[in-house]
């Protein structure tokens, strides 16, 4: 596996579509932020009851902080169920390859970052790994036996499948030479909301996969079966083993059988990593995909939701004799019955909804404006040139003195950086003019009423400040190579923005001429704000639960995300009255 490989980049931005009436993911979401928010609405009132009234307000928000959808992939090894993953996350960081593992299940979940946890049996402590050393930890190879004792590997990854709380769980090969492997692998079926039963076309539906099959099929749970690497046969040959596999299934569970997916896994890998729609199509793992979220918005989600907004009122109704709940319950009940109404039908002819408005690739995780992040790396870079000059050359402090210095921002960031001698061999030159010119004024005896604006003519602008001017040059430069990206490749450019600022969002709009790439930047923008808004409420029900350590990276900065779209990066903007373009 290469060390240097990294999270795949998706599809351009475009609209998806989905069943007219049907809840999709963010729906899913803003219902429970809806449930999380009348939680808080009675919290004043909670704290004045009996402790186990808390504990169970308390218990209610951790049910919403803690909502997960276990989907357990199973299959003898060798079938590609890791590859399989790796395709559906849009990822190569899994390992691939490996035959046989050990009895460890993995499980891969949303991280705003790359990592590994090891857990181990017994009263050891978990550790942290690098995802290339999770080799070391689950293969026959380097840990025979699973003589290191691990329980569970837990990968977080930062793919947008699993963000909404998609939890893969990875599975030791079941017929192994390992016997372990197999009871491992039939113990966690009960943690199991779905399964994906990966099975290939070099040998479909072994023994063993057809007892796993039958087990789940008789739990009650969904089974997705995948036969994967459809690319190794002709069509013909795929049709003949498809049809050969659905008469054994129906013959194995009878009419309810589990419609199979063709897919090669390989093929989806290699079309998200170039991002060809028409390849991804065909590999079969753009149809799984979808299945996938319509299920857990047709099955698991709904009934997650219907069970919470129950929980909540009748804990609502416990209270009415303390507190007016009213309108609380009215919102509840609005909330289940619209829950009811825009559940998703399981029919096969309609579109799935996807998870938003736009493509994955579009909703990659959001860091800080970029054209504000120029502005601040040439102002370093200036700076440190700058105090330099200023320190030992007097030319350098001649000038600085004529111009009046910096504006109060920029004095202030080069103060910051500057050292105490620095600013001593520096500004003594501007204190000394300044000090000639007012004692001067003071000799003239002349205080007319002009000597405030002649005093304001003295003080740095934004025209005479070098730093300023820098500032609006690096802007202007940064927007103008925005907009001839987006002349060249709109899509790709589209995707790959940063959450621009507000202010420089509107310098961006009005440079660009083109109504479609227009349109584009404010779908770019909305899913942005969104997106953050999403991260502050997902850390707020968490810490109303007391579960700030299930927040990730993301949900936890998402308070200063936003105020760095709204006003800026700190130090770029705050020198601009509001007035200024």
């Amino acid at each position: 596996m290469n060390s240097n490989s990294r999270t795949i980049e998706i599809f351009p931005i475009t609209e998806c579509k989905s069943h007219p009436s049907a809840m999709d993911l963010r729906d899913y979401e803003r219902a429970k932020f809806e449930l999380a928010e009348v939680l808080r609405s009675v919290d004043p009132v909670v704290k004045n009851q009996a402790r186990e009234t808390q504990d169970r307000l308390r218990e209610l928000f951790v049910r919403l902080a803690e909502d997960r959808f276990n989907l357990v992939v199973v299959g003898r090894f060798s079938r590609g169920k890791t590859s399989l993953m790796n395709a559906i996350l849009a990822t190569d960081r899994l390992p691939t390859g490996i035959v046989p593992l050990t009895s460890v299940v993995t499980t891969v979940a949303y991280g705003s970052k790359e990592q590994v946890i090891i857990n181990y049996h017994g009263n050891r402590f978990p550790s942290e790994i690098p995802v290339d050393d999770l080799p070391q930890f689950i293969t026959q190879r380097h840990n025979p036996g699973n003589v290191r004792q691990v329980r569970v590997a837990e990968v977080k990854l930062p793919a947008e499948f699993l963000r909404r709380g998609f939890y893969f769980v990875d599975t030791p090969g079941l017929g192994s030479a390992i016997p372990e492997n197999t009871r491992t692998t039939e113990e966690f079926l009960p943690e199991a909301d779905a399964f994906v039963l990966v099975t290939s076309y070099e040998s479909p539906l072994s023994e063993e996969e057809s007892r796993i099959v039958r087990a789940a099929f008789s739990s009650g749970r969904r089974v997705f079966v995948v036969l994967n690497k459809h690319d190794i046969v002709t069509c013909d040959e795929r049709r003949d083993v498809v049809g050969y596999l659905n008469e054994q299934l129906i013959e194995l569970l009878g009419n309810g059988a589990p419609r199979v997916f063709s897919v090669s896994a390989r093929d989806g890998i290699e079309a998200k990593r170039l991002r060809d729609a028409q390849r991804l199509a065909a590999s079969g793992i753009e149809e799984l995909e979808k299945e996938l979220v319509r299920f857990l918005l047709a099955y698991k989600s709904a009934e997650f939701l219907l069970r919470m907004c129950d929980r909540v009122a009748d804990m609502l109704h416990q209270l009415s004799h303390k507190v007016d709940v009213k309108r609380s319950l009215e919102r509840i009940h609005s909330l289940s019955k619209r829950i009811v109404a825009d559940t998703p039908g399981t029919t096969a002819g309609g579109e799935a909804p996807m998870p938003g408005s736009i493509a994955p690739g579009a909703m990659a995780q959001t860091v800080p404006c970029e054209i504000c992040a120029q502005i601040v790396n040439a102002s370093f870079e200036f700076l440190c040139r700058f105090q330099y000059e200023l320190s030992v050359s007097l030319e350098a402090q001649t000038i600085h003195a004529q111009r009046g210095g910096l504006c109060p921002l920029h004095s202030w960031q080069y103060g910051s950086l500057a050292s105490p001698h620095g600013i001593c061999t520096g500004y003594p030159a501007l204190l000394e003019r300044l000090s000639a010119w007012f004692r001067n004024a003071a000799v003239s005896g002349r205080h007319s009423s002009s000597l405030s604006a002649n005093i304001a003519a003295l003080l740095p602008t934004h025209d005479r400040c070098p730093m300023c001017r820098l500032s609006a040059d690096t802007e202007t430069k940064a927007v103008s190579s925005i907009v001839d990206q987006l002349k060249i490749e709109r899509d790709g450019t589209l995707n790959s923005l940063s959450a621009i600022c507000l202010r420089h969002f509107r310098l961006l709009v009005a440079a660009v001429n083109d109504d479609a790439v227009i349109q584009g930047l404010l779908v770019r923008e909305a899913a942005v704000l969104e997106r953050i808004a999403e991260d502050m409420r997902r850390y707020a029900t968490k810490h109303d639960a007391i579960r700030r350590g299930l927040a990730t990276g993301e949900e936890m900065k998402a308070g200063h995300m936003a105020i760095a779209v709204l006003a800026g990066l700190r130090n770029v903007n705050m020198s601009r009255s509001l007035d200024q373009p």
